[in-house]
C-alpha cells in the first residue's frame, strides 16, 4: 500500500497563528504546489466548518451550513486533485466528562458527521474535551463511563455514515496514560473506533509521562506504547517530539509541542516498522501535524520533504 500524504489545516490557525490565520485558499495553493495528496480538516473558524443550520454559528468564518456551499467546495478540492484525510471536529465547546448529559455533544457530533457526509471525508477526529485535572473532581470510573457511552453513541452515528471515529490521547486531555487508552479503546468496542497515533503524543505520553494525574506511568521508548496498542490504531500522524509541552497563556504545559522532523529526539527508522505492524487503517493517509509550532508555516515544506523519505523506506510496508 502506497501513501497519500497530507497536513493538518489548524496549524495555521491555532496557537501562534490565532491572530493572523492563514485562509485556507492559500492553504491549498500551498500544499498543492508542495505535492501534498490533501489537508486534514480543521473544522472550526475560520477554515470551513459545518455550522449550525439555523443556529448561532451560521456567521462564523468559513461556516458552511448548506449543502450548496459544502458541495462547491468539495468541486474545488477535487479540481486540484486534493483530497480530505479527516476532520478534527469542533467539539470543544461542549461538555463530555463534567457532566451528566452528552446530548449537545452528541448533537453536534452529528452535524460533523454530516458536514463530512457532504465533503466525503470518512475520519473524524475526537478527543476528552477536559484536560486531566478533571479527574481531580470526577471518579474514574464515572469519567471514564460517560465517555464510553458517549463514544459508542458518536461510533454507531458514523457508522451509518460509513465514517470511522479516531481517538487522539495527548497530555492536554484527560485518560491520557497508555493503560488509559488501551481500556476505554477496549470499552468502547465498535468496529469504526480507534486510536489516532501521533508520534509527538506518543512520545510525550508514554515516555514523559507529560500531564498524568495519579503518578506517571510510562516506559523506556514508545516502541513499547505503540506494541500495546497493536490493532486498536486506524489513523497515523507523523511528527517530531523533542520532549517538551507547548506552554498555554499562563506559561504551563498545555500538549505536545509538535517540532519538525529532525528537531527532535525521535528514531523513525525504529518507530516506523512497529508502527506500521500494530496499525489497522482502513485507509493509505499519513499526516504530518505541526500543532502550535510557531513558524508551521515555513516548516512545512521541509517537513513535506522528510515525509516523503519515510514513504519511500516504509510507505509500501503492510498497514495491517
Amino acid at each position: 500500500m502506497s501513501r497519500r500524504t497530507s497536513i493538518g489545516s489548524w496549524a495555521y490557525t491555532i496557537g501562534p497563528y490565532q491572530s493572523c490565520p492563514i485562509d485556507f485558499d492559500t492553504v491549498l495553493t500551498k500544499l498543492k504546489a508542495l505535492g501534498f495528496d490533501g489537508v486534514e480538516l480543521g473544522g472550526f473558524p475560520p477554515h470551513p466548518n459545518p455550522g449550525n443550520p439555523g443556529g448561532p454559528n451560521d456567521n462564523w468564518p468559513g461556516a458552511m451550513p448548506e449543502k450548496s456551499q459544502r458541495a462547491e467546495l468539495k468541486a474545488k478540492m477535487a479540481g486540484m486533485g486534493l483530497g480530505f484525510s479527516g476532520i478534527a471536529a469542533n467539539l470543544w465547546g461542549e461538555k463530555l466528562i463534567n457532566t451528566e448529559d452528552q446530548s449537545k455533544y452528541i448533537a453536534e457530533f452529528k452535524t460533523n458527521s454530516g458536514f463530512c457526509s457532504d465533503l466525503g471525508i470518512t475520519g473524524i477526529r475526537v478527543d476528552c474535551v477536559q484536560p486531566p485535572t478533571i479527574h481531580r473532581e470526577i471518579d474514574y470510573s464515572t469519567a471514564m463511563d460517560r465517555v464510553v457511552r458517549t463514544w459508542q453513541t458518536c461510533s454507531d452515528i458514523a457508522q451509518d455514515a460509513g465514517q470511522y471515529v479516531t481517538w487522539e490521547v495527548e497530555p492536554g486531555f484527560a485518560f491520557n496514560k497508555p493503560s488509559d487508552a488501551v481500556r476505554i479503546h477496549d470499552a468502547v468496542n465498535r468496529p469504526n473506533f480507534g486510536i489516532q497515533y501521533d508520534t509527538c503524543h506518543g512520545q510525550m505520553v508514554a515516555v514523559v509521562g507529560a500531564r498524568h494525574e495519579g503518578g506517571r506511568e510510562t516506559y523506556p521508548s514508545q516502541i513499547d506504547y505503540i506494541r500495546m496498542l497493536k490493532g486498536r490504531i486506524n489513523h497515523i500522524h507523523l511528527i517530531d517530539s523533542d520532549n517538551t509541552c507547548h506552554k498555554d497563556a499562563k506559561g504551563e504545559d498545555e500538549t505536545s509541542a509538535h517540532p519538525p522532523f529532525g528537531l527532535g529526539v525521535l528514531d523513525f527508522d525504529q518507530i516506523m516498522p512497529e508502527l506500521l505492524a500494530a496499525s489497522n487503517l482502513s485507509h493509505d493517509w499519513w499526516t504530518i501535524d505541526l500543532c502550535f509550532w510557531p513558524d508551521a508555516w515555513s516548516a512545512t515544506e521541509r517537513c513535506k520533504k522528510y515525509l516523503d523519505v519515510l514513504i519511500a523506506k516504509y510507505g509500501n510496508g503492510a498497514a495491517q
